[in-house]
């Protein structure tokens, strides 16, 4: 199992942490944010495809940003699977 951690840009949430074992995302962990949204994000991506999960999430606004937490734990998984 691999650990990574991202550091969001644009949103509330100040660093996202995952960890992917054959392309399945375990342990997501958001620092700030919205506390409980974020955390039933996490239950319910745990275990999943995270390519699958990235496609799904991504291009999520939150409050005209441009982007969200979301988003960007979308960008956060595409990065970690490029690498």
């Amino acid at each position: 199992m691999e650990s990574y951690t991202y550091a969001p840009r644009g949103v509330c949430a100040r660093k996202i942490e995952f960890d992917l074992e054959e392309g399945k995302l375990y342990n997501l962990r958001f620092t700030g944010g919205c506390n409980g949204n974020l955390k039933a994000i996490g239950k319910l991506l745990e275990g999943q495809d995270a390519a699958n999960a990235a496609a799904i999430l991504r291009g999520n606004d939150c409050g005209g940003r441009g982007t969200s937490c979301a988003d960007q734990l979308a960008q956060a998984l595409t990065q970690a699977l490029s690498r």
